[in-house]
């Protein structure tokens, strides 16, 4: 079956049919590099990624551009506050956000663009805009004139009559609109500046989307995603002055993530309900984090709890115990894939990248693996094992040496929990002992203490084995 997207613009699936076959011109909408990321940015990266990794999948040449807005009223105030220049702040949050992406496993776009580096694009399109009447110019500003713009609204389903109702307009008595909104704005004391026509000044959010997608995708391209939050009024306004501009459809596909919600609310920084990528990954480790977000439909609401984080961390261990016995059992034979699970897979990754139930897919297989290995049957273990690592590949999953993830993820729960391995060792060889002579109380105490500790034992044929309970 062909892939299937959720279409915003249209608001139904559509079958993806590429402008030019085998091609496709993806944009995403990246962060405001004025602070670390968090887990609401991380599930938008990842879902983007997951899209492009399984358009290359399906065979695709996919040109993939993410950009970072470097220029925005957050930037300016933060370099402020900080008593350093925005280039500075900006340089050292892309660099952050760079660590962030590759916690996460996130593979890099094709381009990743700044705003300020395509001003002169901006000017030209703001100087067509104004020739076409769509914009005008007022004291240095310039406005997008909405109701210039038949089809302003189409993409969020607004209708434009009731935003004016509710619109607040003593907000800018220069405008002729209240719902007009800024393509260029006139510097104040102490802001980044570029000269401009109306004079000195910066641009708007939303006129840089414009300009970078149609720069490097052309007009039309093919899909235009981001969170559900960029919906109204960012991705309407750039419709709004990309098709006013062109005279033609801006993005042919609409994709956008649901947000990242805790007890219901959105997480932001604004309210200061938010874990950063950083936090996270250091407590779980980036996979885990990414399985976390993956785990729920993109575009449905996913709600953030640490047991869920850590929920999802233990689900990787199981990933990588289970193709550490099948890598000790089917050694480095390699084999295609097991053909029904790879077909369950793509049947769910076609249906609007339905990861949630390709994990199912791939949790089934990791069952049917562990049975497999259970009874030495590597003939059936090995095209599983293929499997797991091939769909993990997709997501983004499982692509790790299994052997040396779990001694470092072991390492790190020592570490974290502030174990010392030799006095678990000392303990377990006295309990042994006592139990051998077979002083129970002695051989009891020592387990209760360990357990104490967080330190879990399992009595097995081979000797006692022992774990660090989260």
């Amino acid at each position: 079956m062909p892939l299937k997207i959720h279409n915003t613009l249209s608001g139904r699936l559509e079958d993806f049919v590429p402008l030019v076959p085998g091609k496709v011109g993806l944009y995403v909408c990246g962060v405001t590099v004025y602070d670390r990321s968090h887990i609401g940015h991380a599930r938008a990266m990842v879902v983007f990624d997951v899209l492009y990794r399984y358009l290359r999948f399906a065979d695709y040449d996919v040109t993939f551009i993410r950009n970072f807005t470097d220029v925005d009223d957050k930037i300016i105030a933060r370099a402020n506050q900080a008593g350093i220049s925005t280039e500075a702040l900006v340089d050292t949050n892309i660099r952050a956000f760079a660590e962030d992406i590759a916690v996460l496993g996130c593979l890099p776009p094709t381009l990743e663009p700044r705003a300020t580096q395509h001003i002169p694009e901006m000017l030209d399109m703001i100087r067509e805009l104004i020739a076409k009447g769509l914009a005008y110019p007022v004291d240095g500003d310039v406005y997008f004139a909405v109701r210039e713009c038949p089809g302003y609204g189409k993409l969020s389903k607004r209708n434009l009559d009731d935003m004016r109702a509710g619109a607040r307009v003593d907000v800018d008595e220069r405008k002729r609109d209240p719902m007009d909104f800024a393509l260029w704005k006139a510097s104040k004391p102490g802001e980044p500046w570029w000269e401009s026509p109306w004079g000195r000044g910066r641009p708007g959010w939303h006129i840089e989307c414009s300009v970078m997608s149609s720069k490097y995708l052309d007009q039309p391209f093919d899909i235009h995603g981001g969170g559900t939050d960029l919906i109204f009024p960012h991705h309407e306004n750039e419709i709004a002055q990309s098709e006013g501009a062109r005279g033609c459809t801006f993005a042919r596909y609409w994709m956008h993530n649901g947000m990242v919600t805790i007890d219901r609310e959105k997480m932001s920084k604004s309210l200061g309900n938010f874990m950063t990528v950083q936090e996270a990954s250091a407590r779980v480790g980036g996979e885990a984090l990414r399985l976390f977000v993956i785990g729920t439909h993109y575009r449905s609401p996913l709600d953030f709890s640490v047991d869920r984080l850590d929920d999802a961390a233990g689900n990787i261990a199981r990933i990588y115990e289970t193709l550490a016995r099948a890598d000790a059992t089917c050694g480095g034979e390699q084999v295609p894939a097991t053909v029904e699970a790879m077909r369950d897979f793509r049947t769910a990754m076609d249906d609007d990248l339905n990861t949630a139930r390709a994990l199912g897919v791939i949790f089934e297989s990791l069952r049917a693996l562990n049975r497999a290995l259970d009874d030495n049957d590597v003939a059936a273990a090995a095209p599983l094992r293929a499997a797991v690592r091939e769909m993990g590949g997709v997501l983004g999953l499982a692509q790790a040496d299994a052997r040396l993830f779990l001694e470092r993820a072991r390492l790190a729960h020592l570490d974290a929990a502030a174990v010392n391995p030799a006095e678990v060792e000392r303990l377990i060889a006295e309990r042994n002992a006592a139990r051998k002579t077979r002083d129970f109380k002695r051989a009891d105490e020592i387990r209760a203490e360990l357990k104490a500790k967080d330190i879990v034992l399992e009595d097995t044929p081979t000797g006692t084995k022992w774990t660090v309970a989260r």
